[in-house]
């Protein structure tokens, strides 16, 4: 059973969106570790097998351009995956709960993200992109 974990800078109500849906999730928060650093947050990530999703994608995987060159995961050669949403404008509550609708179901249809991240790019004119891309490059 693939494992969620859900950045802080996201909703907690999203974690029962994914109980709904057979997911084994939780929050941040929930995991006692509210107000930590990235850098932080990696060990759990790593050590708990979590699937961790994000807004902060740069901080995670690095420019977009060159996903894994820095960012938390420059140096990680196996992980659960990591998926970077990417909305320009903020995201309401409403938008998060789209788009992470639109994850869960790439998680359904394409299976784990070992070694890779789903970029959700949520463009101005409300077109949403999700793109699966390998992270590590092998």
């Amino acid at each position: 059973m693939q494992k969620i974990l859900i950045d802080e800078n996201l909703s907690p109500s999203l974690e029962s969106m994914a109980h709904k849906r057979g997911f084994q999730c939780s929050h941040v928060n929930h995991l006692g570790m509210t107000g930590h650093k990235d850098w932080e947050l990696k060990t759990t990530i790593l050590e708990g097998d979590w699937t961790f999703i994000t807004n902060n994608s740069i901080d995670f995987r690095g420019p977009a351009d060159k996903p894994g060159s820095s960012g938390e995961y420059a140096d990680v050669s196996l992980h659960a995956g990591l998926v970077c949403i990417n909305a320009s404008g903020g995201l309401s509550l409403a938008l998060q709960r789209q788009l992470f609708e639109i994850i869960l179901n790439d998680l359904e249809e394409n299976g784990d993200l070992t070694n890779q991240v789903l970029e959700v790019v949520l463009e101005r004119s409300g077109e949403v992109q999700a793109t699966r891309l390998k992270m590590p490059e092998i």
